[in-house]
């Protein structure tokens, strides 16, 4: 059975042209971008390479701004605990939201046993954040203010530039979690004006296990590794040019492509919404409708559980997204989708539907057919469910 794959936003497939470039890198170009000789130096070059091909799709001016790391995740931990400890003396106070991914919220926690203070400014019921309430929040000993720019979770893009704006005001540096807009809306951090912006390749078509860091230039910062001087001395160790190579084709495709890949992917989101209620009677779309990623459908099937769906799907080889996870025993809700008002129970009804370059209007449709008949068998045996 061929698998109808809808969960782009966790990982979108390799593009054809990547795995070629990967392919050829693999044969000519594995030598260590540090090395002295010649096999080094062309390493070098292709890693330069990279980095131009990553900065041109982020709007960098300066490629040097760019750090690659292994992974979003990692390039999160470096911007928030880089500069919180870089900040010495300055404060020890950090803004965010109360929707971020868990790679801010577990940095923020591991800086809160260190001593820092932090406060988690509200979203409204579309999961978008107030500007006003970031200003509001921001003190007097604050050293960093951390936004996602684009949930992975509704969807919504939230107003970063106008967050920078107060950010700039305040004289506080801002770091943007942009690891589910680059690549998938546009995105220019010269013209945003942040200090730190995080990214990832999966989302858009490079391999997993690479990453980036924009760091704005004079901007301090602590590397979380002790080692060599690579990176700019940010990130010591030796760079996965296989999988940074990928990135750089990956991020010139997307550089190219990008306003075409939205207008496919919203049409097929509009599809979805528009289809949706032929098959599902009682749901809610998650988000703001008009400020969210083309490419992703959030919706709270109600009076069920998103993980019995999921399962089922999968089952029937359609392959989607949910928030609802198991553990110990209880399922926990979304704290993103509890964030923007949902009860328990809508949030755990929740499926994201995701979009890639190589999903088709018959994607969409075979999720639907299945979705009609796998939602109504469930409803039938729902205890939450009065018919």
């Amino acid at each position: 059975m061929e698998t109808v794959y809808l969960d782009n936003i966790s990982l979108c497939p390799v593009l054809p042209e990547v795995r070629r470039a990967m392919a050829r890198a693999l044969e000519e170009d594995w030598g260590n971008p540090s090395s002295q000789h010649r096999l080094g130096e062309k390493s070098a070059e292709a890693l330069a390479k990279a980095r131009e091909q990553v900065a041109g799709l982020i709007g960098a001016n300066l490629p040097r701004e760019v750090v690659f790391t292994s992974c979003g995740t990692e390039s999160v931990n470096l911007a928030i605990k880089g500069t919180a400890w870089a900040a010495g003396e300055k404060g020890k106070h950090i803004v965010t939201t109360n929707i971020e991914h868990n790679a801010v919220i577990r940095s923020l926690r591991r800086l809160k046993q260190m001593g820092f203070s932090i406060t988690s400014v509200p979203v409204d019921g579309k999961g978008r954040v107030d500007p006003a309430t970031v200003a509001k929040a921001i003190r007097k000993d604050t050293v960093l203010v951390s936004v996602m720019w684009a949930n992975n979770e509704m969807g919504t893009i939230q107003p970063v530039e106008e967050i920078s704006r107060v950010c700039r005001e305040k004289k506080v540096p801002l770091h943007v979690d942009a690891v589910d807009a680059v690549g998938l809306i546009p995105v220019n951090v010269e013209e945003l004006g942040a200090q730190l912006v995080s990214f990832a390749s999966n989302p858009y078509g490079g391999p997993a296990g690479v990453g980036g860091l924009y760091i704005r230039r004079g901007t301090r910062l602590w590397p979380l590794l002790d080692g060599g001087v690579q990176e700019g001395r940010n990130r010591a160790g030796t760079e996965n040019l296989l999988g940074v190579i990928g990135m750089g084709e990956a991020a010139r495709l997307a550089a190219e492509t990008l306003p075409a890949r939205m207008e496919y992917a919203r049409g097929l989101r509009n599809r979805l919404l528009e289809k949706l209620p032929r098959v599902v009677d009682d749901f809610l779309v998650n988000g703001d409708p008009d400020n969210c990623l083309p490419n992703l459908v959030s919706v709270s099937i109600r009076h069920l559980e998103g993980e019995s769906i999921m399962l089922m799907l999968d089952e029937e080889g359609v392959a989607v997204s949910t928030r609802s996870a198991c553990a110990s025993g209880s399922l926990r809700a979304s704290h993103v989708l509890l964030s923007a008002g949902l009860d328990f129970a809508d949030a755990q009804g929740t499926l994201v539907i995701s979009f890639g370059p190589q999903n088709t209007e018959a994607d969409v449709d075979r999720f639907l057919e299945v979705l009609g008949p796998t939602v109504k068998s469930l409803l039938a045996i729902s205890p939450l469910y009065k018919k």
